[in-house]
Formats: structure tokens, sequence, C-alpha cells
């Protein structure tokens, strides 16, 4: 899979993704699809924090740093690949 093709799977998968409600999917699905599109978009996590850190943001970054091993190809595979299995059910 050339990269073109992969950014446009990818940008798909983001159009698919974002006409799913919260309410559909459970957390550990939408951390899940949070990670692999930070890391796919951003990189690797930079641990700065700010003072107005929150829980919710703890497990948005613990849920990053989890994946962080991958680049940001292989997130954008990983991201697609759920995308695609949700949207199989």
């Amino acid at each position: 899979m050339n990269e073109k093709d992969l950014d446009t799977q990818f940008l798909e998968a983001v159009e698919i993704a974002s006409e799913m409600t919260q309410a559909s999917l459970p957390q550990d699905i939408q951390l899940r699809l949070y990670a692999f599109f930070k890391q796919a978009t951003f990189g690797t996590l930079d641990l700065k924090q700010t003072s107005s850190y929150h829980l919710r943001d703890a497990f948005k970054t613990n849920a990053w740093m989890q994946i962080s091993h991958l680049t940001p190809d292989q997130a954008k595979e990983e991201y697609i690949e759920l995308i695609h299995t949700l949207t199989k059910k």
C-alpha cells in the first residue's frame, strides 16, 4: 500500500468515525480511536502537561502512550482496521 492510498483510506475512516455518535461506542473504543488518530496525525506524545490537566485527559494520554511505539503509518492502519471492524457489526 503506498502512502497516498493509506492517507486516503485514513481520511475516509476519519469521515466514517465523525458520523458515529459517542453513545454508540464504548469508552475503550473511543480511547483507542483517539490514540490511533493522535499517533497518526501528531506522532509520539509529548508529555508536557498544563495546569488544566484533568482526569479525562489522563485517560486519553494513557491510551496514546500505550500505542506510542507505533509509527504514524501503523497508527493509520490500526485506525482504519478498527473503523472497518466497527462498521461490519
